[in-house]
């Protein structure tokens, strides 16, 4: 029951998030279509905004809505590959959900396929450093301050849309998602295999790099599960007093 829970999660999550880029870029076209920079402003700011509420809702249950952050995940052994792959199912069709239900909120055609070509070295270069930032700022909050991982992850997204070239996309799920948009935060279907192929090379790079940076010391990490043990027995109803 968790892990449906759990999928459930990432399903509407992915949904979400995909809802706010594409529709927050609807909205910006109409309210002024001769400014990309009003558009490109909006995106970002809906999307730090919503993406911080959606990881702080979903938080006590599943919030990768990435398949570049449940890879990572997998490679560090912190969840199962049997449940990975169902996870990267869920959000790549949330995705599509997402944007298939935004375009019809906006009176779009339901199924649109992108023409917006985003081809090139420079596009993929800026996929890479996106992709390679986010799983670095997602390990070395959780090391640090976990409490702060809502912000610092949609904080570094919103701030990626513009220093990027690609405008961060970050997220296999994502790029799917935005194929079935003619709108403009859409990508073309022949753009979508190198921007894939690269999120997932940066991951892994930055799964390894990330871990070895902020490895904690082997006494440092037995120490700190000593202290939880401890703790847990202590907060145990059924742990009886130390007497001595």
């Amino acid at each position: 029951m968790a892990f449906l829970r759990a999928l459930l999660a990432e399903f509407v999550g992915t949904a979400f998030l995909l809802a706010t880029v594409v529709g927050s870029g609807i909205m910006a076209k109409n309210l002024d279509a001769s400014n990309v920079c009003i558009l490109v402003l909006c995106v970002a700011l809906a999307t730090t905004g919503v993406l911080t509420a959606l990881i702080f809702a979903f938080g006590s249950i599943s919030t990768h809505f990435n398949p570049a952050v449940t890879l990572v995940t997998a490679l560090r052994k912190e969840i199962a590959w049997k449940k990975a792959i169902p996870y990267i199912v869920v959000q790549c069709l949330g995705a599509i959900f997402g944007t298939i239900l935004t375009n019809m909120m906006f009176d779009l055609p339901a199924a649109q396929i992108s023409d917006t070509v985003r081809y090139g070295a420079g596009q993929w270069l800026g996929e890479a450093i996106a992709t390679f930032g986010l799983i670095g700022i997602i390990l070395g909050t959780v090391r640090n301050n976990a409490a702060a991982v809502p912000f610092a992850v949609s904080f570094y997204v919103g701030g990626a849309i513009f220093f990027t070239s690609s405008t961060c996309f970050a997220n296999p799920a994502v790029t799917i998602g935005r194929v079935f948009t003619a709108t403009p935060t859409g990508i073309d279907p022949l753009s979508v295999a190198p921007f894939v192929l690269t999120q997932i090379g940066a991951a892994i790079v930055a799964c390894y790099f990330f871990g070895f940076l902020f490895a904690q010391p082997k006494a440092k990490v037995q120490a700190s599960e000593i202290e939880a043990l401890d703790r847990a027995l202590k907060n145990s109803p059924d742990a009886e007093p130390v007497v001595g």
